[in-house]
């Protein structure tokens, strides 16, 4: 999240409108909050299981601000249909594997364990589907032989902050040819 914040200035065509998080006590709220931004907590754990409640509120917070692209950054939930239609082509994710292999968590490891000669990292648009959508962007690299899932997880975190940000500049500029005056 802090990355991306960072790279919107200057010539970049977005701007933050809005740091959610479902967790109000997650870091990058604070970090958003000294860089002047708007923050909100949606705490999941308090709908008890009702996710369309819980998404019922995020989507209450997200509308008053009126957002072109939300880009998700560590948010560890699976969205409904509801919430993805809603938002319909305007959702963005990281994923820490070369998708379409290892959807899911534990990503490094099974790229290990599989003998995989590559490891990277994928921007995709957000579908109802867990780490499906269209591929934006990916980052290649090397896996090598002392490579532990935690060596990988740096290596690949280090490339997610450069893609993510090349893919947002780009997604932004394709999307301002669909801003409706």
């Amino acid at each position: 999240m802090e990355a991306l914040v960072r790279s919107m200035e200057g010539k970049h065509p977005a701007r933050p409108c809005l740091v959610l998080s479902n967790n109000p006590e997650a870091k990058g709220l604070l970090k958003a909050e000294k860089l002047g931004l708007d923050t909100a907590a949606v705490d999941h754990k308090k709908f008890n299981g009702d996710r369309e409640a819980f998404e019922t509120e995020m989507i209450k917070i997200i509308d008053l601000y009126q957002p072109d692209i939300i880009a998700l950054a560590g948010f560890m939930r699976i969205l409904s249909s509801k919430f993805i239609d809603h938002y319909e082509g305007q959702i963005i994710n990281i994923h820490p594997s070369l998708l379409p292999k290892y959807r899911g968590l534990n990503t490094h490891q099974r790229a290990i364990d599989a003998g995989d000669r590559e490891a990277g990292c994928t921007v995709h648009k957000v579908t109802s589907l867990l780490d499906d959508g269209p591929i934006l962007g990916q980052a290649v690299f090397p896996i090598c032989p002392d490579d532990t899932a935690d060596i990988l997880a740096k290596r690949v975190l280090e490339k997610e902050h450069i893609l993510y940000r090349e893919v947002l500049k780009k997604f932004a500029i394709k999307n301002q040819f669909f801003i409706q005056i």
